[in-house]
């Protein structure tokens, strides 16, 4: 089986399957589609909706790329040691989407899974011979800006399903890898939501290998509108106040701050010359920075931030 291939196929089905589900969804916008190619190799199609029934500003992207192993990428991937005096070129394939809706009862989600190959250019470039490493990485996790305790044991319920169809041991690691990834270290180790699942770096093994991965990373993009699309039904239509979407631009701001300071995504696509367009697609349409906000203790504000502040086991 030609393992890129396969990847590559999976995921522009899974963009079509997750863009279909969601036009449905909101009811009235349709995404518009972006085709781009990156100049030093590959390329990728941008999905974006915006101003709808119920998403405000969403994309759900795809890209296959290639290209040099830089300085940059050799710091921000963490190399093994035996790579250094390498010539290397590299691979990568993955889905990325963020979706903000209108309404602050809706939560945002982010979802994003890849696939990623090095190779030997003194081997094949960029051929199956030339490979020397591969691994995988990816999650789902979920914002919201009001917290409802059916809504987080449903989304985490459905990760952890997944999750034990593969290894019992999946849903508790890699629930406490997206706790510890999505914070702002900068504003008191406060998380950006509530969690949900993220794994990386996982190389097949002799007891786990590449088809294992490939099927644990499919299993979980599958998952993605089981997950998000019931609670989104659930809360797209309750009617909100001019306070409340204040509150939810306030939380926007904490989102967009992590997006630009924490996020290794993000931080690879500017030091690959990533396509900008769609690495900064993430960031929300509206947000506030406003000098020491604190919501009222022990208002529904607040409920939301002490989860934020301190993650809750929701299984």
């Amino acid at each position: 089986m030609n393992i890129k291939k396969h990847w590559v196929d999976y995921i522009h089905s899974l963009q079509d399957n997750i863009c279909a589900a969601l036009e449905a969804e909101d009811g009235k916008a349709t995404f518009v589609e972006d085709l781009w190619v990156r100049p030093e190799g590959g390329g990728g199609k941008t999905r974006v909706i915006a101003n709808g029934n119920v998403f405000e500003k969403g994309g759900v992207n795809t890209s296959a790329v290639e290209g040099v192993v830089t300085d940059a990428m050799r710091n921000q991937l963490k190399l093994p040691t035996q790579y250094i005096d390498k010539e290397l070129s590299w691979f990568a394939c993955g889905l990325s989407l963020v979706l903000h809706p209108i309404n602050p009862f809706v939560p945002t989600v982010h979802c994003n899974y890849r696939m990623f190959e090095l190779y030997d250019s003194s081997s094949k470039e960029g051929g199956q011979e030339g490979l020397i490493d591969r691994w995988f990485g990816g999650g789902t996790d979920l914002t919201p800006y009001y917290l409802f305790d059916d809504d987080a044991i449903h989304f985490h319920g459905t990760y952890k399903n997944v999750c034990d169809q593969f290894d019992a041991s999946f849903y508790p690691t890699f629930k406490k890898q997206c706790d510890d990834y999505f914070v702002n270290y900068h504003r008191n180790n406060e998380r950006r939501g509530i969690g949900g699942i993220f794994y990386d770096y996982q190389r097949p093994s002799s007891t786990k290998d590449v088809d294992f991965w490939m099927n644990f990373g499919q299993g979980c993009g599958n998952a993605f509108t089981d997950a998000y699309l019931p609670i989104v039904s659930k809360r797209k239509n309750f009617s909100y106040t001019a306070e409340q979407k204040h509150w939810q631009e306030i939380r926007r701001g904490r989102y967009t701050e992590f997006n630009l300071v924490h996020d290794r995504g993000t931080l690879f696509g500017l030091r690959t010359n990533g396509r900008i367009e769609s690495i900064l697609m993430s960031l929300p349409p509206t947000v506030r920075f406003e000098y020491n906000y604190q919501p009222v203790a022990g208002s529904e504000e607040d409920k939301l931030l002490q989860a934020c502040l301190n993650p809750l086991n929701w299984i």
